[in-house]
């Protein structure tokens, strides 16, 4: 039986789709470009009929206006108070007032009782803003028509103009989005580069972010991931949002 040479081992970030993030932009491995732009929330229930109806057509004009497709994202977690309560009992053992210290013990008896009876969940919404060039496009087509014989990677090298170009378009989209936002009477919030990475690597490592923060985009060194030998290595990017968009 013929030896077959072994199948190189491939690292975490060849399985992910994005190929990097630079400038408030994750830059996807075929080429296209992602725009992610956090938004805040209106409660819909508690408006009149009035108020529901105009938001509705509000919506619907803004979704007409639109020549390119978006994702809508909801990120639900658990918040963790914890920070929140150690900082209160500082407070309450530096507190020399008696009648004030009660209220403070009080106070903190109540916010443990309620994060052990229930999860406290933290919501954020996103719209993610996708650009596709013609190299994406170009390769779009040709992994689609040969992936079944070659199995291509699919990675394609933006060239540092075509990625400046494809960013211009890609903000004059993001600046569509959240002008017709604001008609809806939300606030939106492009994110920048840090945001982003925090973003990626808080929803592949739920667990592990709660607990480990990432460091500053800015003192990355190499795009390599390697084991840090301190409290808070350094972590790939997380999930492609908007990957299908």
């Amino acid at each position: 039986m013929p030896n077959t040479p072994p199948t190189p081992s491939q690292s975490t970030q060849s399985s992910l789709l994005i190929n990097e993030i630079k400038d408030g932009v994750a830059v996807m491995q075929d080429g296209s470009l992602r725009a992610v732009v956090l938004t805040s929330a209106i409660n819909f229930d508690l408006m009149s009929t009035a108020e529901q109806d105009a938001v509705e057509f509000s919506f619907q004009g803004f979704l007409n206006s639109l020549h390119f497709p978006i994702q809508i994202l909801i990120k639900s977690q658990k918040i963790d108070l914890d920070n929140y309560i150690e900082g209160l009992q500082k407070l309450r053992q530096d507190q020399a007032n008696p009648l004030l210290g009660e209220l403070m013990d009080d106070y903190i008896v109540n916010i443990k009782g309620l994060v052990e009876e229930v999860n406290i969940m933290d919501k954020q919404f996103f719209v993610v803003v996708p650009f596709f060039p013609e190299a994406a496009i170009t390769k779009a087509n040709l992994v689609t028509n040969l992936q079944a014989i070659f199995k291509p990677t699919g990675v394609v090298t933006v060239e540092a103009a075509e990625f400046e170009h494809a960013k211009t378009e890609l903000t004059q989209r993001v600046q569509l989005v959240t002008s017709g936002l604001s008609q809806l009477g939300l606030r939106a919030i492009p994110l920048n580069t840090q945001e982003l990475i925090d973003l990626y690597y808080s929803s592949y490592n739920p667990d592990v972010a709660a607990n480990q923060k990432l460091i500053d985009a800015t003192q990355f060194q190499s795009a390599a991931v390697t084991r840090g030998e301190g409290p808070n290595p350094p972590a790939a990017a997380g999930p492609p949002l908007g990957g299908g968009a």
